[in-house]
Parts: structure tokens; sequence; C-alpha cells
């Protein structure tokens, strides 16, 4: 990203470090940040309004260390095969091309079975677990709000970049789909987690208290997310 200078000549900060950046000018930040961006695999850096390119890039260039090695961690991005083994709501399933046949996206005896062209396979079993994790988190949400006596208006399976879920003041719940392919224990802690807030909007310990009346073992689903959570990140 080129910035302008106070005597208007342009700077360009990722050509000064020598590797990918992006760079986001903010009017609200009071220093400079850097984070790591997970699905574009980039670093960010934020920056205020007064801040100079050179301070700008000593500052990143005194984190390349840490850059590097945060880069390094990312899990490389992954897309369903003919032969993979997934998680789907607790159950094992061996993903199996079937091209031949006019099945569209079908469960059999522990295979998901996909027909049509290979490269658009991928496609056709993440919509198939978009529709069915609709399905399967509606029915678990419901029976949740039920039990503490709240109104579930409507869930939504969503391709989040950062978040798991959401709940609106609307009792609308969004759920990542990929959520779908965790253990048990973290889908029912996330359905407790947004159920709850159909009756707490915040995270007050009135919340947490309606969580594990929920999902008693919701301890044990947070710790997974916190853990492993960005290796599901790495399916597109």
């Amino acid at each position: 990203m080129k910035i302008t200078l106070l005597t208007g000549k342009t700077y360009d900060i990722e050509t000064a470090v020598g590797f990918p950046l992006k760079v986001v000018k903010s009017p609200r930040a009071k220093r400079l940040t850097l984070r790591i961006d997970q699905q574009e695999r980039l670093p960010v850096l934020t920056l205020p309004n007064r801040c100079t390119a050179k301070r700008a890039v000593e500052f990143v260039l005194s984190y390349k260390e840490w850059i590097e090695q945060a880069l390094s961690k990312i899990p490389e991005t992954r897309k369903f095969t003919h032969g993979d083994e997934i998680c789907f709501f607790g159950r094992t399933l061996k993903i199996v091309h079937t091209p031949r046949r006019r099945c569209g996206v079908m469960e059999e005896d522990g295979s998901l079975c996909v027909s049509g062209s290979a490269e658009f396979l991928h496609r056709r079993v993440k919509d198939y677990l978009k529709k069915q994790a609709c399905i399967e988190l509606w029915k678990r949400s419901k029976q949740a709000a039920e039990q503490i006596g709240c109104r579930l208006n409507d869930v939504t399976i969503k391709d989040t970049k950062s978040r798991w879920g959401s709940c609106s003041s609307l009792h609308n719940i969004n759920y990542n789909w990929r959520i779908s392919l965790a253990p048990e224990c973290v889908i029912s802690y996330m359905v407790a987690h947004e159920v709850s807030h159909l009756k707490h909007q915040d995270h007050s310990r009135a919340f947490w208290k309606c969580v594990k009346e929920l999902y008693p073992q919701a301890e044990e689903g947070k710790n997974w997310l916190r853990r492993y959570g960005k290796e599901l990140y790495s399916y597109e």
C-alpha cells in the first residue's frame, strides 16, 4: 500500500519491508499494531493518522521474526477430495467420488458419495454439509431454546472468516458451517453459547451460568476451539 506523506510524496511500505503486507489507515488507532489475517495469510499493519512511513517500516521489521513464525503456523488451505475422511456431527464419513452415478451427494454406509466432475467435488461436498448443518443445528438450537424458555426465530449457516456464531436481537442465530466438522463437545458448546444469547445479550455471569446449564461440559468445547479451531478454517 502506498501512503501519502505530508510532503505530498507517496511511500510504498510493502516494498520497503520486502514482503507482502496489508496496510490499514485508521483515524481511531492510537498506535501502530500488527496482526495476522489467517484467511489471506498476510500480516496486517494498522496505522494511526500521525505516523511517519519510516516509523511504520521500522515497526514492521522489528517484528519480522514474529511474523514469519506466525505465518508458518497457519495450516495449509484444504479442499475436500476423494478418499478424505471427515468427522461430521460426530460420525466419520469417507468421501467417495462416483462420477458416473447420478446421486448428487448422498450418505451411504459410512461414505459420502459425490457424483459429477472432480473439479466440482469440493463445492458439492461443502454445499451438502452446509445444508445438513442447517437442519441439524436448527433442531439442536430449537430444543435448547425451549429448555430455557426462549423463542428462536431462525438459524442460518454462514461461511464467515473469523466468527463461529452469532445471535441477533431478533432471535436469529448464525453458525459457521465449519463447526459441523468439530467434535461433539464443540458443537454442543456452540449451540449452548448462541442459544444462551437469546436470553442474555452479553457475556455476564448469568450468561455463562446459562451456557453451563445447557451444556455442563462447555469448558471442554471452548478450550478445543481455542486450541484447534484455526485448523477448521483451513477448509475453503
